[in-house]
């Protein structure tokens, strides 16, 4: 197939370009592409002519999104709607990523797909706001919301962890929110199923909302301490991890309590579960620790 990729710096873009064999993957990038200019969007897609895009593009400052409301509703909340269509015009489909933190976190058992929304703040608003103008776009669609993405590329918990490690013997982590950590590798893996699927059968599990994350949950605290465990196997950075409570933590965003995502609906659909979210840390934290090493 001929997959147009937004985001092409991002986790998901650059574990997609690694695990794609037998795709054509084509890499939306400024400055031709930009997700704040609508014409852009269209014009990259129209020049494609994709079989499929998958929107991994986002506006992803949690905090910052507080301070810019607008322009992470345009981003998240407007671009994919337009994505979307100009995906329908070019006889696409598209595959959005949305996010667990489309919840406010009150649940007590692993969100389904068709439990209530309820974003908590700037960032999960935009997002929610997004899966509506895909649904509404008249596109053949999956959305596949996720969580806690990590991968040894870009911004996310495991490297900051380990950078951090770097230079304090001991962090200060939040350990009363809960979630469902997801290797980046995994949830590419997932969306070139969607991908594989839809090559047979355009139909197959359309015009439907997902779930996709790692296997079991934890918290942020020992989240953190697992990832220090691998880094120690490796002969990484490590270092001491107190737990503290979220009010404790100086974020400007709220953030959901619990955010769990149940993934039994896309692996029904699509023949494809992520594996326990232990199991695919190891590998993700092997490589952020070999690739330090090599840079410095």
């Amino acid at each position: 197939m001929r997959i147009l990729v937004t985001g092409s710096e991002g986790q998901v873009a650059r574990c997609l370009a690694e695990r794609a064999t037998g795709h054509e993957l084509i890499f939306a990038r400024r400055p031709d592409f930009d997700l704040g200019d609508f014409a852009s969007i269209e014009r990259a897609v129209a020049a494609v002519a994709p079989d499929l895009v998958i929107g991994a593009a986002a506006y992803t400052d949690v905090e910052r999104a507080e301070d810019q409301p607008d322009l992470a509703m345009r981003v998240n909340g407007e671009a994919p709607g337009v994505l979307a269509a100009a995906a329908a015009r070019a006889g696409a489909g598209i595959v959005h990523l949305s996010t667990d933190y489309v919840f406010d976190g009150t649940g007590t058992r692993p969100y389904r797909e068709d439990d209530p929304v309820n974003p908590l703040g700037a960032y999960g608003a935009s997002k929610r706001a997004g899966e509506v103008a895909v649904a509404a776009s008249g596109a053949r669609y999956a959305i596949v919301r996720t969580a806690w993405v990590h991968s040894p590329f870009g911004r996310n918990f495991a490297r900051t962890m380990l950078r951090l490690a770097g230079t304090r013997d001991a962090i200060d982590v939040v350990e009363d929110q809960r979630g469902s950590p997801t290797s980046a590798f995994d949830l590419a893996d997932a969306l070139l199923r969607v991908a594989e699927a839809w090559h047979d059968d355009p139909e197959q599990g359309a015009d439907q909302i997902y779930h996709c994350a790692g296997d079991g949950e934890t918290n942020w605290a020992d989240f953190a301490r697992a990832i220090f465990a691998e880094s120690a196997r490796h002969g990484g950075p490590v270092a001491e991890v107190r737990g503290i409570p979220a009010a404790s933590y100086p974020a400007q965003a709220p953030r959901p309590g619990y955010s769990r995502l149940d993934s039994g609906k896309f692996a029904r659909t699509f023949g494809y579960r992520p594996p326990d979210w232990r199991e695919s840390l190891a590998p993700v934290v092997a490589r952020i620790v070999r690739d330090s090493r090599t840079v410095s």
